[in-house]
């Protein structure tokens, strides 16, 4: 795994609290020992139809007489506001709320429940922060010392063949000119602003994932529930089994990124997935020299195809380069696999001059997108696709949350038309603020790439209407798909003084909603077609010096699960994926998923095959459940702490 100087500081006192008490309690007597991340190819006996999932949203324990008897009553707690999520967008709302709170001296309780182990374990991107946020949210950041040690000097953008580069110029007002912007391992930025949060108030309770939306009987959000720890694989209770904890508010925020499992509790309570145009997400790539960014598109991926690449590299004491790879979950073939493009993408020979002679040290995947309560962040897709970037615009939504939910909270004469208080403001806000400008002005670009000359099409658009129009065309094109990307990133970290480059791989996604606060309908997953209509994809044996093997890569995340538990990736049907995936698609999820979590293997009857689920592996990208093509997959939340053990990526 990646290792460092700088460790995650110790809780401060908020731990005192009733919640956090309880909660402590709970987690010390079911949580094992940590041990040292494992990968798990494995291969277990099993009927001809195999009994996969053991979960209980899918085998309700009231009709499971290994449940009777059980205590099932829950503690409550009470705060102000909890918010779900430890990334950008919840710690910037968490902020701004008791920077509000202290100015007009006003007692508030502010809770962020996050299922990392820390702040920031769980933090992926590539990332190029764009500091106008944090300039309204933190105005002293540098006194305080925040992590952004690299300014950008030198940008470049190019298109790949598979031998050359064709270099594009970054003219001035074009989205990919990042000048005033900052290289940044965004997990030590977020793990900073936890920090900032913790002076002023904020409780902070990671380990503790979120598993249920709890509702007012006039259907208005009332919090949430954590997940119950001590059940056995088997969907069992063990000795320690606890139940998980209730955390009211008067107002829930939901900054879980990506494809989050509250979300799609959400989208269906609220029917938040209605009328909705979709978004999508791009990244490059870059060569290094601290400071400088270089994005590429093309090759390895056709036309078609929407995706691209990049190097960052930073100044981080040491010689850090950062790189990564994007695809489009709204590719068609069923044989394309991401982390193998990713792997054929590093021996370009531009590529290749920056990682010869390297050490690969680490490995991860994190997806990062896509009343009573409010949607922020990447949940509700807010990410400049052109820019590539989404950090400060989380970070706005966030603070536009917290001050819309401050207003109705501390108004003394206010009459809620619910239990959970309606915030119809902070829509009005979102829309007043230079998020909105800023979204709206690149509405059409990504969609822009369907047509028949695919990328090239697009990049001509784009040209023509952002950099020339501003994003003032009187129309607004429509996708044929959601806005998901399947993201891969690396840090390279290089020991100037003997040329040897030491770097760290790692992969992730990034699903992008619709532009404004509603999510639209997945639908990536209806993109594949049939494996008979398709070409397989022959990919180079890796070289284990610039290219990798998927397994080796996934034992460096640091991801760990305790093993006796339920698997989290659950099946509403058991036998869709042999039935369907296998015999339509020639089971893509063997393919697309980033950790090696998914494989057919032999029945050992001999007379067929099954899906094997290795959830230990599982680095919570959430690929599998919105590109599954059955839809048969729902990605549930794992006991707390479980997942990668990112550090700085």
């Amino acid at each position: 795994m990646f290792y460092r100087r700088n460790q995650a500081k110790t809780k401060g006192p908020n731990q005192a609290s009733r919640f956090a008490r309880r909660c402590l309690h709970a987690l010390k007597a079911v949580q094992a020992d940590h041990v040292a991340p494992q990968v798990y190819s494995s291969r277990s006996s099993s009927s001809s139809v195999p009994r996969i999932t053991t979960h209980y949203t899918v085998y309700p324990r009231d009709k499971d007489p290994r449940w009777e008897g059980v205590e099932m009553e829950r503690f409550a707690d009470e705060a102000d506001v909890v918010i779900v999520g430890g990334g950008p967008a919840g710690l910037s709302a968490a902020i701004r709320l008791k920077q509000l709170a202290n100015q007009h001296e006003k007692e508030l309780r502010v809770c962020v429940v996050e299922k990392a182990s820390q702040i920031g374990a769980h933090t992926l991107s590539g990332a190029c922060l764009e500091p106008s946020a944090l300039n309204e949210l933190i105005p002293d950041w540098k006194e305080r010392g925040a992590p952004l040690n690299t300014p950008v000097t030198e940008d470049k953008f190019s298109i790949l063949t598979e031998k050359y580069r064709i270099p594009i110029p970054i003219l001035p007002g074009l989205p990919m000119n990042n000048h005033g912007n900052y290289l940044v391992r965004l997990g030590h930025f977020v793990r900073w602003l936890g920090e900032q949060a913790e002076e002023l108030g904020v409780e902070l309770y990671p380990g503790y994932a979120a598993a249920e939306v709890l509702f007012h009987e006039d259907g208005s959000v009332k919090g949430i529930a954590t997940n119950d720890v001590g059940i056995a694989k088997d969907g069992s209770p063990k000795d320690v089994f606890e139940r998980g904890m209730e955390l009211h508010a008067k107002v829930t925020l939901f900054g879980e990124g990506c494809h989050g499992h509250l979300a799609k509790q959400l989208y269906k309570q609220f029917n938040l997935r209605e009328n909705c145009v979709p978004q999508t997400y791009a990244i490059g790539l870059k060569e290094w020299r601290p400071g400088r960014t270089e994005h590429t598109v093309g090759w390895p991926l056709n036309r078609n195809t929407y995706g691209g690449s990049f190097l960052y590299h930073l100044n981080e004491g040491e010689p850090l380069v950062a790189v990564g790879f994007v695809v489009g979950l709204d590719y068609t073939n069923p044989y394309l696999s991401p982390f193998r493009e990713f792997q054929r993408w590093k021996h370009h020979p531009l590529i290749m001059s920056t990682l010869e002679g390297g050490n690969r040290i680490a490995y991860g995947a994190r997806a990062l997108n896509e009343g009573g309560g409010m949607l922020i962040g990447c949940s509700p897709g807010f990410m400049n696709v052109p820019k590539i970037k989404g950090t400060h615009t989380a970070m706005k939504s966030g603070m536009l949350a917290a001050e819309t939910a401050f207003r109705k909270i501390t108004d003394e004469n206010l009459q809620s038309e619910t239990a959970g208080l309606y915030i119809p403001e902070f829509e009005e806000a979102f829309k007043k603020s230079w998020i909105w400008k800023e979204l709206y002005s690149v509405r059409n670009i990504r969609p822009s790439f369907h047509n028949y000359f695919g990328l090239y099409g697009g990049m001509v658009y784009t040209g023509i209407f952002y950099w020339i129009l501003r994003g003032k065309e009187p129309w607004t094109l429509k996708h044929n798909a959601t806005a998901t990307c399947w993201y891969g990133k690396a840090f390279h970290l290089t020991q100037a003084q003997n040329g040897r480059a030491t770097w760290l791989s790692s992969i992730g996604l990034v699903h992008q909603g619709n532009f404004g606060p509603r999510l639209c309908r997945c639908l990536d997953a209806d993109q594949l077609k049939p494996a008979k209509n398709c070409t397989p994809i022959e990919y180079p044996k890796p070289d284990g010096k610039i290219s990798f093997d998927l397994l080796s890569s996934v034992a460096l995340s640091g991801t760990n699960h305790e093993h006796d538990q339920p698997v989290h990736l659950t099946l509403k049907n058991d036998s869709v994926p042999v039935a369907q995936n296998l015999a339509i698609y020639d089971g893509p999820e063997q393919r697309f998923c980033p950790a090696g979590v998914y494989e057919y293997v032999p029945l050992e009857t001999g007379d067929g095959m099954r899906l094997q689920i290795n959830a230990q592996n599982c680095v919570h990208c959430k690929t599998c459940d919105i590109k599954d093509p059955s839809q048969n997959i729902n990605w549930v939340v794992p006991e707390g702490s479980g997942g990668p053990a990112y550090n700085g990526m």
